[in-house]
C-alpha cells in the first residue's frame, strides 16, 4: 500500500531526539508555554525572516486571532478564495465578517488577482489569500491593491510553510500570516498546533495577549482573550522537524518534478510551476477529465488518492444565505476535475514510478 502520506517514516527518523526531548519535559514539568514553546518560535522567526512568531493551538485559530488583532469584525468583508478547506472562511465567520469569494487562476488555483478589485465595496476590509497545495499566491498584485485601497492582507500559509516568493517567505509578506501544524503538513506536529507570523510589533502583542486569555501579566486581562496555546510536547516535536525543514522541501520537489516528467501525455495534467515564488507541494495536484477511473485504477493497486477540494465553499450548505448569487466558473471547473497523489519527502523513486505506470496505464 502506497498511503497519501506516510509519517511513521519520517518519526523512526526522529525517535531519539523527539523522546529525549518528551523525557526532558516531563522531568522539568514546564507544559504550559515553556521552553520548548519559546525555543520553537524564536527559531521559527529565524527560519521564516519575521520579527514576531506566536504560536497557538491550531491553524484554524492562527486565521482567527490574526483577523482578531487585525481589527477585522462584525459587517466587514474579507476577499478570499472559496476554494480551500473551510478553516479559511470559518475563522472570517467567526469575526462576524463576510467572506467574499473571488474565483482562481486556471494554472495555480491561486485567487486570480485581476479580479479582486472588481469584488471590492466599501465594506471591504482585508484580503485573504491562500497559499494553496504549496503554491505561493501572486503576492506582489496582492499587495499592490491592498495598498492602493488601504486593506489589510492575512495570508493563509497552512500549506506553504517554506515556500517564498524571491526570497521572501510566504507569511512575512502580509500585515500576518497564518501556519498550521497539523500532522500532515510540511512541518506537522503529532497533533494541531499552528502560529501567527508578523513584522508589525503593535499585532504581535495583540496576539500574545489573545492566545493566552487576554493577558499580558498572569492573573490581568487587558481584553476578552482565548486559550490557544501550543502545547509544549507539540513543540519538542516541531523543533526537531524545523531542522529538516529544507530538506523535507527538497525532496517535495523531488518527488513532484518525477511525477511532472513521468505524467506527461498521460490522461492527468501536472500542477503548474509559475515564476511567482517557490512551490513547497504539499499536496501534488492534478486535473484529469477521467478522474474516477483514475482513483480507481490506483486503489486497485493499493495506491492512495485524495480528491482537494471537493465541494467549493460556495457551494457548502453552510454558506448558501451569502452565496445565492456566486458564480465560480474556475473554481468549479478545478474542483469537478481535480485530484491528489501521494507525496511526502520519504517516497521512493521506485514507488513514484509505480504511481506513474498506474496513471499512464488508464
Amino acid at each position: 500500500m502506497i498511503p497519501m502520506v506516510d509519517l511513521k517514516q519520517q518519526y523512526q527518523s526522529l525517535k531519539t531526539e523527539i523522546e529525549q526531548g518528551f523525557a526532558d519535559t516531563f522531568e522539568k514539568t514546564s507544559f504550559i508555554l515553556g521552553p520548548n514553546v519559546k525555543g520553537f518560535e524564536a527559531d521559527a522567526a529565524e527560519y521564516l525572516g519575521v520579527k514576531h512568531a506566536i504560536s497557538c493551538a491550531s491553524g484554524t485559530d492562527a486565521l482567527h486571532l490574526s483577523l482578531v488583532a487585525a481589527g477585522i469584525g462584525e459587517g466587514d468583508e474579507v476577499i478570499t478564495s472559496a476554494f480551500t478547506f473551510i478553516a479559511t472562511a470559518e475563522a472570517i465567520r467567526y469575526v462576524g465578517a463576510i467572506p467574499v469569494y473571488v474565483d482562481i487562476r486556471p494554472d495555480t488555483y491561486n485567487l486570480d488577482p485581476e479580479l479582486i478589485e472588481s469584488a471590492m465595496t466599501d465594506k471591504t476590509r482585508a484580503i485573504l489569500p491562500v497559499h494553496l497545495f504549496g503554491q505561493p499566491a501572486d503576492m506582489g498584485a496582492i499587495m499592490a491593491l491592498a495598498d492602493k485601497h488601504n486593506l489589510k492582507v492575512i495570508e493563509d500559509c497552512a500549506q506553504s510553510f517554506g515556500a517564498d516568493i524571491d526570497g521572501k517567505m510566504t507569511g512575512g509578506i502580509g500585515l500576518a500570516g497564518a501556519h498550521s501544524f497539523f500532522p500532515s503538513k510540511n512541518l506537522g506536529c503529532y497533533g494541531d498546533g499552528g502560529m501567527i507570523t508578523t513584522n508589525d510589533d503593535s499585532i504581535a502583542d495583540t496576539l500574545l495577549m489573545l492566545r493566552n486569555h487576554g493577558s499580558k501579566e498572569r492573573y490581568y486581562h487587558d481584553v476578552v482573550g482565548y486559550n490557544s496555546r501550543l502545547d509544549e510536547l507539540q513543540a519538542v516535536v516541531l523543533r526537531a522537524k524545523l531542522k529538516h525543514l529544507p530538506e523535507y522541501n527538497r525532496e517535495r520537489r523531488r518527488v513532484a518534478h518525477r511525477y511532472s516528467a513521468g505524467l506527461a501525455g498521460s490522461v492527468v495534467t501536472p500542477p503548474h510551476e509559475d515564476e511567482i515564488g517557490t512551490h513547497v507541494y504539499h499536496q501534488y495536484t492534478v486535473l484529469s477529465e477521467q478522474r474516477d477511473a483514475v482513483m480507481k485504477k490506483l486503489a486497485d493497486n493499493d495506491i492512495a488518492s485524495a480528491i482537494y477540494y471537493p465541494v467549493p465553499l460556495h457551494q457548502q450548505k453552510v454558506f448558501a444565505n451569502i452565496c445565492k448569487d456566486v458564480r465560480l466558473p474556475v473554481t468549479d471547473q478545478i474542483a469537478s476535475r481535480c485530484m491528489s497523489l501521494p507525496i511526502y519527502p520519504e517516497l521512493q523513486n521506485g514507488q513514484i514510478d509505480q504511481i506513474i505506470d498506474v496513471i499512464q496505464s488508464v
